[in-house]
């Protein structure tokens, strides 16, 4: 069975290439694509209605990759897919792709995080709500 399979599409965002986003090189700097990636991930949980609160309870990444597969210039716009999946006591992992809207069937990035529901105040993992994981398979675009 493809990893892939059991990962489920939930968020789609767009966002502008800004000039500033280059780097000496010429492309978007390496550092961004995270940056993409940590956007979209918050966009995807507001919409969720857990925005980040930190005195509260919710979601707290513990590990994050990127595998840059094409570089990115400006001018342009992206396209970033987010899917969830691998559901475990407290955790759950995501997986995102990048693409250019104007060529949406080649992928640029991919990259990913290991999530962890967190009880801020005392820095201790929580069991995931099951009214949150749930939620978290329904998709928002």
């Amino acid at each position: 069975m493809n990893a892939e399979a059991a990962y489920t599409l939930v968020h789609k965002v767009r966002m502008p290439l800004r000039w500033g986003d280059m780097d000496a090189m010429g492309h978007v700097n390496n550092t961004l694509y995270f940056r993409y990636l940590e956007q979209a991930r918050i966009e995807w949980f507001e919409a969720l209605g857990c925005p980040a609160d930190p005195g509260g309870v919710g979601p707290v990444i513990i590990s994050a990759h990127c595998t840059f597969l094409k570089q990115l210039r400006y001018p342009g716009e992206i396209e970033v897919h987010t899917l969830v999946g691998e559901f475990g006591r407290s955790s759950f992992h995501t997986r995102q792709r990048i693409v250019r809207v104007d060529a949406p069937e080649v992928l640029y990035a991919e990259g990913g995080a290991k999530v962890v529901w967190v009880d801020q105040q005392v820095e201790k993992s929580l069991p995931l709500p099951e009214e949150m994981r749930g939620r978290l398979l329904e998709p928002c675009f």
